[in-house]
């Protein structure tokens, strides 16, 4: 079985801190864009019925998750392209 090469490694290291990267920038562009939408939609005033409470945290955890999954073809794209651009030997 062949050992990985510190090149190797290295580049493993930087595709995985890339894309976590992007998922940090990701999550937090979908909470500030999330909370934006529940404030200018006044979201919490639907909370005044026990069923609007309790409905309350699933429609914005589906809003978020909408707009976090829609960011999965852009972090694709630029680890992809970041890993594409290494020197592997």
């Amino acid at each position: 079985m062949n050992q990985s090469s510190q090149v190797e490694i290295a580049n493993w290291i930087a595709i995985y801190l890339a894309a976590a990267m992007c998922c940090a920038i990701a999550m937090a562009m979908s909470v500030s864009v999330t909370v934006h939408g529940l404030y200018r939609d006044r979201a919490w005033e639907d909370v005044r019925s026990v069923r609007g409470a309790v409905l309350f945290l699933p429609k914005a955890w589906w809003r978020w998750q909408k707009l976090y999954l829609l960011s999965a073809p852009v972090t694709l794209g630029i680890v992809s392209y970041f890993a594409a651009t290494m020197t592997w030997s």
